[in-house]
């Protein structure tokens, strides 16, 4: 692949035709799914990660429960730095944990870095509730039960940077009353 065969682009058009062992080295895969596992880990996130699988696309979906105010992991981090896609599926809880708001700066760092490719999703949220940072979105009350978090203004700052950053990227919106199994496939069609 020549340097200019490699915008985000062809790479997903490559996509669907490639598995694990047609990847280069640099990607381990093709897809990274952020999202809060309480709200969605074994519904919506569950049937788009088996919708990607029976595509033949191959996607990480970490499956660990993560403890309170544990740090996310060295293997994650580098998981997101292997995808050549990343969806960041919005839902009403995803700011009150502290490991998708780190995992969505490393996803906005290789998005820079490395051309990677993000799809936002707003499932069951409206776009302007996550670039507004209000309802389940303002950080202050999303993250109450995590005070340490709170106290290092930075890192809040950052998150608080990389959400309204998140927010403007073209996307998938799923309202409340639509049809999920046609909106999953609309997202398996774009990767």
């Amino acid at each position: 692949m020549t340097s200019s065969d490699s915008s985000p682009e062809v790479l997903l058009s490559s996509a669907s035709s490639s598995n694990s062992s047609s990847l280069p080295s640099q990607w381990s895969y093709d897809v990274f799914l952020s999202f809060r596992g309480e709200d969605t880990h074994y519904g919506f996130t569950g049937h788009l990660h088996s919708a990607l699988h029976q595509k033949g696309i191959n996607t990480f979906k970490d499956d660990k429960e993560l403890r309170k105010g544990e740090e996310i992991s060295p293997a994650l981090l580098k998981a997101i730095e292997e995808s050549k896609v990343s969806i960041i599926i919005f839902s009403e809880k995803y700011v009150s944990s502290t490991w998708c708001l780190d995992e969505l700066l490393q996803i906005l760092r290789c998005k820079e870095s490395k051309q990677q490719k993000v799809v936002a999703v707003y499932y069951k949220v409206e776009p302007s509730t996550v670039r507004h940072q209000i309802n389940s979105f303002e950080l202050k009350t999303a993250l109450a039960e995590h005070k340490d978090a709170l106290k290092d203004d930075a890192k809040v700052q950052r998150w608080k940077t990389a959400l309204k950053q998140a927010a403007d990227l073209s996307g998938f919106h799923l309202q409340i009353n639509e049809n999920e199994s046609k909106f999953i496939e609309e997202i398996v069609q774009e990767v």
